[in-house]
């Protein structure tokens, strides 16, 4: 399974997971995904050389291990090889080990079938695995033993080996919207700005949104407003760090007033700048000024 040259100068990042079945390897796998990892999961060992044939778009994440019909160790320990001796990847091989005790308790309260033993105990099918395993773990290059860790502590493990150093991982999503309307869906924390004065009562910003500089202008003014904001971005930079060392990958937070054109956008704006420039992935929606422009363009359309 020979890879191929390439011109490329920067390393494709490339990472194999490995390792007993029941230790983490969809965990750790999501893990990856999340990252900005591609993951693909029981891929055929024969398969490895054509898929990493070209430069890869993105770094790739794959699990290989017994379940594959044509697994076998000596097939994956010359791939490892291969793709350790070539210049074009920066790979690692990562073995996800766990006692074989912890094991078949996992598979004792998960009461699921062992892949390398369908028909009889789970024990049987664990210390068989391990034993082929072996030259496999011997191999890695990360070694990461799971037998005391949660799906939490994992992924935030992994987010260690392989994030970006000094990068937040999770995604961060703030959203504007109308109470008459409802709060979105899966809005994680969901703010409330009807107390601020409202702009709509101003014939001069009634039809303008809260992205406009007078508009802004006017909701500042409010002296009610500077302790909002601090105490609510205060709020929101403890949070998610936590959020992020609980494990979660995004979090969705909704500013609401009455119409959604005005006081929650400016907020959101703000906040969403506000997060943005100490490092945290943001995006953003207005719904309700999405709404509004898809109405008019569709009178314009008829």
């Amino acid at each position: 399974m020979p890879v191929p040259p390439t011109d490329v100068t920067k390393a494709d990042r490339l990472v194999l997971l490995t390792g007993p079945s029941g230790a983490g390897r969809s965990t750790a796998l999501r893990a990856l995904e999340d990252l900005g990892f591609e993951a693909i999961d029981n891929l055929p060992i024969s398969m490895v050389s054509r898929l990493v044939a070209a430069p890869l778009e993105r770094p790739l994440a794959l699990v290989l291990d017994p379940r594959n019909r044509d697994f076998a160790v000596n097939a994956l320990l010359a791939l490892v090889g291969e793709l350790s001796a070539s210049p074009r990847f920066d790979f690692d091989l990562v073995y996800l080990d766990c006692p074989v005790t912890t094991l078949i308790q996992r598979y004792s309260e998960t009461r699921r079938r062992h892949p390398l033993s369908p028909e009889g105990p789970a024990r049987e099918g664990i210390e068989l695995e391990a034993r082929l395993m072996q030259p496999v773990r011997m191999r890695a290059d990360v070694l990461v033993e799971t037998g005391g860790m949660t799906p939490h502590d994992l992924r935030a493990h992994m987010q260690r080996l392989f994030g970006e150093p000094g990068a937040q991982s999770m995604q961060v999503h703030v959203e504007s919207f109308s109470y008459k309307r409802g709060i979105p869906a899966g809005v994680d924390l969901v703010f409330d700005c009807r107390f601020l004065n409202n702009p709509h009562w101003q014939p001069s910003l009634r039809a303008r949104d809260g992205r406009d500089p007078a508009v802004v202008d006017f909701i500042l003014a409010d002296t009610r407003f500077s302790g909002f904001f601090r105490r609510t971005r205060d709020l929101v930079e403890f949070l998610l760090p936590e959020y992020a060392q609980e494990g979660k990958t995004q979090l969705s937070i909704g500013f609401g007033c009455t119409g959604g054109q005005h006081r929650s956008v400016a907020i959101a704006e703000k906040l969403s700048n506000a997060l943005a420039q100490v490092g945290w992935q943001v995006s953003k929606r207005h719904r309700e000024l999405e709404r509004i422009a898809a109405h008019a363009a569709a009178e314009k359309s008829e």
